[in-house]
């Protein structure tokens, strides 16, 4: 996020609530108790933590997996069918260790899980990944998906330190990269909540310098989601292409799996 735009977001919490405290003081952000005119506000309600432009212009952005369209595509989605999971290597018994270096709102991952695989998360962004760890614990809160909520696991750092420096054992049989991609403006116009999430990350520019890492860690494959009509990432051609009518996926093979390659 820019410089002027971080300067124009505060945390709000009309009782100054601790959690919100504790909020500002991580991002270091201001803690206000009145409602801002403009900017970003960030704030607590009944639902958990949620991002929203002051002035009404859009809708909150939230993770809950628990409901929405999470919940629909969790139970209605495809199943093994969808073509991330193609593309991750889900088959049969087969559910594979990924590392998801690019998490966002975290979407994809949690389709994953829901399919059975061991996932653990990266998100650069502070806000974004505080969103994603406000629905992560709300997820593993809830006594229906906690067994879900224990697939997936938010790391701290950036995409690049955590590959660069990753030392436990076992290795991820994935790494899936989905970097932000510039917005050219030739397309039909973002959703005005899909608006203000890009306003947060902005454009993965460094996108191409994640690859490299990416073959580097990952014992399998690597995954790399690009719109349909995009470059590959760092004009390295992919081992083979799943293209749909909006994106398509890049898919690099290391080796292939086998009944032995199951995350568990």
């Amino acid at each position: 996020m820019a410089a002027g735009q971080l300067e124009k977001l505060s945390v709000y919490s009309r009782e100054s609530d601790p959690l919100a405290q504790q909020l500002a003081i991580e991002l270091g952000l201001p803690l206000v108790t009145d409602m801002p005119d403009s900017g970003l506000v960030l704030a607590y309600d009944d639902l958990g933590l949620h991002i929203f432009p002051a002035n009404g212009r859009s809708g909150p952005v939230r993770v809950d997996y628990t409901a929405g369209k999470s919940r629909h595509r969790r139970l209605y989605g495809g199943g093994k069918g969808q073509q991330i999971a193609k593309a991750i290597g889900v088959q049969g018994a087969i559910r594979p260790r990924v590392l998801d270096v690019t998490a966002g709102l975290g979407e994809d991952a949690f389709v994953l899980a829901s399919l059975g695989c061991q996932v653990q998360l990266v998100e650069r962004q502070p806000i974004v990944r505080a969103l994603l760890a406000d629905g992560l614990s709300r997820l593993q809160a809830d006594k229906d998906l906690a067994q879900l909520g224990r697939r997936l696991q938010l790391l701290p750092g950036n995409a690049e330190q955590v590959m660069q420096c990753w030392v436990a054992e076992p290795l991820p049989q994935v790494v899936y990269l989905d970097p932000m991609f510039p917005h050219t403006g030739k397309s039909a116009q973002v959703k005005k909540e899909m608006a203000l999430f890009r306003t947060l990350v902005g454009a993965d520019l460094d996108a191409d310098l994640l690859l490299a890492p990416a073959l580097a860690l990952a014992t399998h494959r690597v995954v790399v989601k690009r719109p349909r009509l995009a470059p590959v990432l760092a004009a390295q051609e992919p081992t083979y292409k799943l293209t749909g009518k909006a994106n398509r996926f890049d898919i690099y093979v290391k080796a292939s799996f086998n009944a032995n390659s199951q995350s568990f």
